[in-house]
């Protein structure tokens, strides 16, 4: 589709190497966020093998590239490599997930291509980017055929500022609350245009406030300013996202971590309506495109800690508990509390943790036990590795122990030689490049952005606790005679309710980053979940279950659509952590038994084979459906809800009303 601008194609590339030119001699960007410090830097023949990869690459190869802090210049060359790849082709790249991006703004957003489909790469996304007419975003979202919403993407990005917004101008307004209204008023129309006619995810950018003032300081309390204007603004558009289940690009916090002074170039404006600098166009494309990551599943469950030289000082073998550098009073002792307490925070927000080291295991745990000043301890550690194996195989012994996929691990580790036999070995591994100063160690993490999140739910608090509690029913398992007394032992409850606003985040979530045990794989955002909470002819159930060691949240949800008296299982999916305790035949239980209550007669499962999802290829033939053919890409099985004969496993069932169990 063409791009819309008010340039021609020749003149856009010229403005492009002219803003090149003037950012390859600003000294105006100090701010080392700029350069994506987290990530390697660019090898010396990563021209050469772009276009290697132009003529024969996989999901793997792309990912590679994608994986060094390209600067403006290597993101375009990855881009002209996909690009010419797909042409030669004729297909999308291979084991990356296809998504189409509309994104509307008031300024010129040809040169955000390049590095928004690169950066794409990054997170496993083959991206098609569709661009609204130039500074068109209300006309855009309002009529009925425009070119955004004739693409139907999967997702927009509204990226409007200041200048974009009714209300939002420069200078002081004498009826400030007019003026805010006035600007929600105008994003409400927008993404209720786009809501009407299109099933896209909305991202919308809040509104950085410019560093220019007209009083100074007084500026942030003075009624009527622009800054106090832009700043309700902002906080009314939280509330507005959740009408629309829209989700922040919070460019307001970007901005203020690198500095507005740094962020906007006026000249750049007036030459090219660029909306800030083009140096912060791959930290731009960066912080877009992992909130794309996030709504597809690509977020990383699990933080995996070195030891030595990355949570302390020393070497507990040689230095011993008390010969490390640990604790208050000095500068080094310092700054590894301050990455425990990173750690220590980012398990709060239920993100896993796990160790990693080569040591003898009594000497590595013993500072967990013994150091007064240790922020972490060994009830924060769910899965403990301290041995003389290579690091990569640790991990993969991790992500096993865990059951999650090793592309769900994020790994610490100060030694640069470790981390590149664990990128060699396992590329699909996050490991953040990191200095020699351990000061630097929490920001290289945070702001990689490896646990972004668009959702925070009860469940998410609750998962490092959950899986901590699956490490204790591993060791009541072992001591039991058979399954049957371990699942009896258990105590479960299971719990079955339709779809409703309580759980919808949730249901989206497990919806979009569920891989492995899923059917079909299909991805459902909030305002589909809403959508599908109103179809009579949906049948949908959220799973949650709970045993004496603790409550496992929300553990899956079933989807049924139906079409006379069949129907069709349009999404069966299950948290790995639950495997083996006979969930799968509970749900069927209740599927067959509500089904019969409607008058349905069959059920028909799908099964779409995925990288992921080969561990539930036989599942529909072990509930005792019958294969019944393909439909495209997909298995069909046929189960008749009269001839099933109830499972009845080892637990206690609540069920709502309008759902029954056999």
């Amino acid at each position: 589709m063409p791009v819309q601008s008010f340039f021609d194609d020749s003149q856009l590339e010229r403005v492009y190497i002219e803003c090149l030119i003037l950012s390859a001699f600003s000294d105006m960007n100090p701010n080392a966020l700029i350069r994506l410090p987290w990530l390697r830097r660019t090898p010396a023949d990563f021209q050469e093998t772009c276009k290697r990869a132009a003529v024969e690459a996989d999901a793997g190869q792309f990912r590679s590239l994608a994986a060094y802090a390209l600067d403006d210049n290597e993101l375009h060359r990855l881009y002209k490599t996909a690009s010419k790849f797909k042409k030669q082709t004729g297909t999308a790249i291979p084991g990356l997930r296809c998504y189409k991006l509309g994104i509307l703004s008031n300024g010129t957003t040809k040169l955000l291509a390049p590095a928004f489909v690169a950066t794409a790469l990054r997170y496993g996304i083959d991206l098609t980017l569709i661009e609204g007419e130039f500074d068109q975003a209300f006309q855009e979202a309002t009529m009925s055929e425009s070119s955004i919403k004739t693409a139907q993407p999967d997702g927009i990005l509204i990226a409007l500022d200041h200048r974009g917004l009714p209300g939002l101008a420069a200078g002081i307004v004498e009826d400030e609350d007019r003026a805010v209204a006035e600007a929600l008023h105008h994003m409400d129309l927008i993404c209720s245009g786009l809501k009407r006619d299109t099933r896209a995810a909305l991202f919308v950018q809040n509104i950085p406030a410019p560093a220019q003032t007209l009083f100074g300081s007084l500026d942030a309390r003075l009624r009527g300013s622009q800054r106090r204007r832009i700043e309700r603004f902002n906080l009314g558009l939280h509330d507005l996202l959740t009408q629309h289940s829209g989700i922040l690009f919070d460019v307001d916090g970007l901005t203020r971590a690198v500095g507005y002074e740094n962020w906007a170039d006026a000249k750049q404006w007036h030459m090219a309506k660029l909306p800030f600098t083009q140096d912060f166009c791959p930290l731009y494309a960066e912080h877009a495109m992992r909130l794309l990551g996030a709504v597809t599943g690509a977020s990383r469950k699990c933080l995996v800690l070195d030891l030595d030289n990355t949570l302390w000082g020393g070497v507990v073998g040689d230095d011993g508990v008390h010969g490390l550098v640990l604790g208050q009073g000095d500068a080094l002792g310092e700054a590894f509390i301050t990455i425990q307490q990173s750690a220590k925070q980012l398990k709060q927000r239920g993100i896993i943790l796990a160790v990693c080291s080569k040591n003898d295991e009594q000497n590595a745990r013993a500072p967990f036990r013994e150091h007064p000043d240790m922020v972490l301890r060994e009830e924060d550690i769910t899965v403990f590795q301290a041995n003389w194996r290579d690091k990569a195989s640790n991990l993969e012994a991790i992500a096993r122990q865990l059951n999650i996929g090793t592309d769900a691990l994020v790994f610490i580790d100060d030694n640069p030689a470790e981390r590149e036999q664990v990128r060699l070995a396992l590329p699909e591994v996050a490991v953040p490049e990191l200095t020699e100063d351990p000061s630097d160690y929490p920001l290289l993490l945070l702001a990689g952005g490896y646990f972004e999140a668009v959702t925070f739910t009860d469940d998410d608090r609750a998962r490092a606790g959950q899986y901590q509690a699956n490490a204790e029913r591993a060791q009541l398992a072992e001591t039991a005679r058979d399954i049957n007394d371990y699942l009896a032992s258990l105590e479960m409850v299971i719990r079955f309710d339709p779809f409703d606003a309580t759980g919808r985040s949730r249901i989206s979530q497990l919806t979009n980053r569920s891989n492995q045990f899923n059917l079909t794989t299909r991805r459902y955002d909030d305002a589909a979940v809403a959508a599908l909470e109103q179809r009579k002819d949906a049948f949908t159930l959220q799973v949650r279950l709970a045993d004496r060691f603790g409550d496992n949240g929300m553990i899956s949800v079933i989807i049924c659509l139906a079409n006379g008296t069949d129907w069709t299982i349009d999404t069966w999916l299950m948290s790995c952590r639950v495997l083996n305790r006979r969930v799968e035949q509970a749900v069927i239980d209740v599927l067959a038994a509500s089904a019969r209550q409607r008058g349905i007669t069959r059920l028909i499962g799908h099964y779409i084979p995925t990288e992921k999802n080969g561990m539930v290829r036989e599942h529909y033939a072990k509930l005792g459906f019958q294969p019944a053919g393909q439909e495209n890409v997909a298995e069909v099985w046929h189960f008749d809800v009269a001839a099933h004969m109830p499972h009845c496993p080892p637990m206690q069932f609540i069920l709502a009303d309008d759902i029954q169990r056999e």
